[in-house]
């Protein structure tokens, strides 16, 4: 059974700016139950994740800080969301959606969050909409606690997956694979174990030409035990901040041929959905809903 973490929280307060992208989040599962793809037993509610947890990766003065909410407005300001105690509690309950993920995926092949992939937070700071790194939590998770040994993350965001890079940067045990806008942000990259800087403009042809010719490889290379697929869906030509110009199909055979690839190979996989800003509410979620109803396809 595909199993979806979900923990609806109301963050507040929370500008008008920041409100539209979260929609998303919402609407998303709507969806999903009314086309029926999923129906309610698919989805599951984390708990909040243990301090413990929290500091397999991320250093415990951050953390203070974190829910003490006495970061710096300087620190504030890189995170790019006003700091409540709401939101705090979102990005810890989302964490433990992942980290729950993780386990079913290894009982079903897959499992998936309706939120996740907040891979711009370092072990030291948050930034770019990311307070915490699920990814590098629950990828620590399973590398503690679950006797998993090598980890593949694939995460194909428009943004570089930065803060995922430089928590895992002399990890042996994970390797970080970013393909990404080359010209967006973080201007400043930080090292993956394998970085693919897309030009402004590309399109499918390119995109998906790149992808197949590059992910094959590295399962053959790194031979992970386990996959995390950060899957957001900025790359569409009609985000309004991704730069590139994949159109929805594209996106979604992005999706079909991460997601084959790691049921071929046996290999589990657990997806969160990292971006989307595009301009329409309406293409953002069905583009995330394609996400997920490739996953129903292809292994259930």
């Amino acid at each position: 059974m595909l199993k979806i973490a979900f923990a609806p929280i109301y963050i507040h307060p929370l500008p008008l700016e920041h409100r539209f992208p979260m929609l998303k989040y919402e609407l998303l599962p709507t969806q999903l139950l009314y086309e029926g793809t999923v129906n309610e037993d698919n989805f599951f509610t984390p708990s909040p994740a243990t301090e413990q947890v929290i500091l397999t990766t991320h250093e415990a003065t951050y953390w203070e800080k974190l829910k003490s909410l006495t970061l710096s407005p300087s620190e504030v300001r890189k995170t790019g969301f006003p700091l409540s105690k709401s939101l705090v509690d979102r990005e810890v309950t989302i964490l433990q959606g992942s980290i729950q993920g993780t386990l079913f995926a290894l009982q079903y092949g897959i499992a998936m969050n309706i939120a996740g992939g907040t891979h711009h937070a370092f072990t030291d700071r948050g930034e770019g909409f990311c307070l915490l790194n699920d990814i590098a939590v629950a990828a620590n998770y399973l590398l503690q606690y679950q006797n998993i040994k090598k980890i593949l993350v694939i995460d194909l965001d428009v943004h570089q997956g930065n803060g995922t890079a430089q928590i895992f940067k002399d990890d042996e045990r994970v390797f970080t694979f970013s393909m990404h806008g080359e010209n967006n942000y973080p201007m400043q990259k930080e090292k993956s174990d394998l970085d693919i800087g897309l030009p402004n403009g590309t399109e499918d042809e390119a995109y998906l030409s790149l992808l197949k010719n590059t992910l094959p490889r590295l399962i053959d290379e790194v031979q992970p035990e386990f996959v995390f697929f950060q899957s957001g869906v900025d790359i569409l030509a009609t985000d309004k901040l991704g730069k590139l110009k994949v159109s929805r199909e594209g996106c979604k055979e992005r999706d079909r041929f991460v997601l084959e690839t790691c049921k071929i190979n046996q290999i589990p996989v657990a997806v969160s959905m990292g971006g989307g800003y595009s301009e329409k509410i309406s293409d953002i979620v069905e583009a995330h809903a394609n996400t997920f109803r490739l996953a129903q396809e292809i292994f259930f």
